[in-house]
């Protein structure tokens, strides 16, 4: 019973986390799409709607393990201005979030259901570093306004 706890708890704050996260999606990619980076724009909208997903996922599996579901309170926050400062703020919040789920994932293997939407969601961040780090590597060997260009 114990571990069922623990598991609802930490389905529970991972869901509310991802629906900050895709909170700061939807606003950056609100902001990018503004700014006339439409390819950006869309790209983060997408993930917003991944987030959101995943969070449904885990709110689902905390009610299919009889937990009760809670919102937790969003602290406010800046949103970066630019692109570049969006990426590398996003790669440094993406290094961290996949050392914080990976033992996390371990630890459900036990509960293979949990288990496997843990395990998805690790995949598409850790797709998601991938595509910021390209997008930052690209920067680096075309430029910046290049790239900016590439994003319209």
């Amino acid at each position: 019973m114990q571990e069922n706890h623990t598991i609802v708890h930490v389905l529970q704050n991972l869901g509310n986390a991802m629906l900050v996260q895709a909170d700061r999606h939807q606003l950056v990619a609100l902001q990018f799409a503004a700014q006339g980076f439409s390819k950006l724009g869309r790209k983060y909208q997408e993930h917003a709607e991944e987030e959101r997903g995943f969070a449904q996922q885990m709110f689902n599996r905390v009610l299919d393990l009889g937990g009760q579901l809670f919102l937790t309170e969003q602290e406010a926050a800046d949103l970066p201005e630019t692109p570049l400062e969006w990426l590398k703020e996003e790669l440094e919040i993406s290094r961290l979030g996949l050392k914080e789920i990976l033992p996390i994932v371990q630890a459900a293997a036990d509960d293979i259901t949990t288990y496997d939407i843990l395990k998805d969601y690790y995949k598409d961040e850790e797709e998601d570093l991938y595509w910021t780090e390209q997008q930052l590597d690209l920067i680096e060997a075309i430029g910046y306004q290049n790239w900016l260009t590439r994003q319209i």
